[in-house]
């Protein structure tokens, strides 16, 4: 049996716990990165004097912004 032969027996119809699978993650994704941007924009938004009561500086946003929680 040759490589093509054999590929055209592997089952690529998308089931519904795949579809549901991919879209969990698509979802879980974008609401990742809206989290972050929120908090991007609200840290953005603070003085340096406030950033520092916090224990942060500046150049501490985006690293903040993209750690991730779960």
């Amino acid at each position: 049996m040759t490589v093509m032969e054999r590929l055209h027996l592997v089952n690529v119809a998308p089931t519904p716990t795949t579809v549901s699978k991919y879209l969990n993650i698509a979802f879980g994704t974008l609401s990742l990165w809206n989290d972050a941007r929120i908090t991007r924009n609200a840290l953005s938004k603070l003085s340096a004097r406030q950033l520092e009561d916090i224990g942060l500086v500046p150049g501490d946003i985006d690293r903040i912004a993209r750690r991730k929680t779960s």
